[in-house]
């Protein structure tokens, strides 16, 4: 509605963040001017509108209850489906595609709080793969394919480089051989399922596929 009316801004474009950074700087100074950061040990970190309040233990209904009002005074809604109260460390949370949990090391090793990419961000990663080897890309190149495919590989890994990503680049380089495979068969009408015929090292090595797990 808002585009057919040509009303508020598309998108993606740089203005929407200019606008929340604008809105989210009122917003911080106020909370540090009413002393909110002192009293409540509570600490903001944003990232354009998306923000986590950091606070010590039995504060946080009260800076929720502090935020909602202050929001309200900007005449800014607050998304309630993404917001919630998350005690460390027993619970978790999502932000800027990352989770946020106690992580648990392989073999030996304490415990800790660490970060990895979230569910929603493998997904949405795992959706851009299905959409590069679909069937209406059967008539691409071979070379065409390798490139896209790259290209979103490559963004994704510049990105999600923090914390614990081995899981998820291991999961995702299955995932895009498997896709990938398969493409081939259906692209040169190959009946058979056959792995021999197109190994790993075939897209690794011949084609030039971008395996994850070699970035680590």
């Amino acid at each position: 509605m808002n585009r057919d009316q040509k009303k508020g801004t598309p998108q993606g474009s740089p203005l929407s963040p200019l606008l929340s950074n604008l809105y989210m700087r009122q917003f911080t100074e106020k909370w540090k001017e009413f002393g909110l950061e002192t009293l409540l040990g509570a600490r903001i970190v944003n990232y354009a509108d998306d923000f986590v309040i950091c606070c010590k233990e039995g504060c946080a209904e009260s800076a929720l209850s502090a935020m909602r009002v202050m929001m309200e005074k900007l005449k800014l809604t607050v998304n309630e489906n993404k917001t919630q109260i998350c005690h460390m460390p027993e619970g978790e949370f999502d932000f800027l595609g990352y989770t946020f949990s106690r992580l648990y090391p392989i073999g030996k090793g304490r415990s800790h709080i660490g970060i990895r990419p979230s569910e929603n961000s493998i997904k949405r990663m795992t959706d851009t793969i299905y959409l590069q080897t679909g069937r209406d890309k059967e008539k691409m190149d071979i070379e065409k394919v390798v490139y896209k495919l790259n290209q979103k590989l490559r963004g994704w890994a510049s990105y999600f480089q923090l914390g614990s990503v081995t899981q998820s680049y291991h999961y995702l380089d299955r995932y895009t051989i498997t896709l990938f495979r398969r493409w081939l068969y259906r692209k040169h009408k190959q009946q058979g399922r056959n792995i021999h015929c197109y190994p790993d090292e075939y897209f690794y090595k011949e084609l030039g596929l971008i395996q994850l797990a070699k970035l680590l």
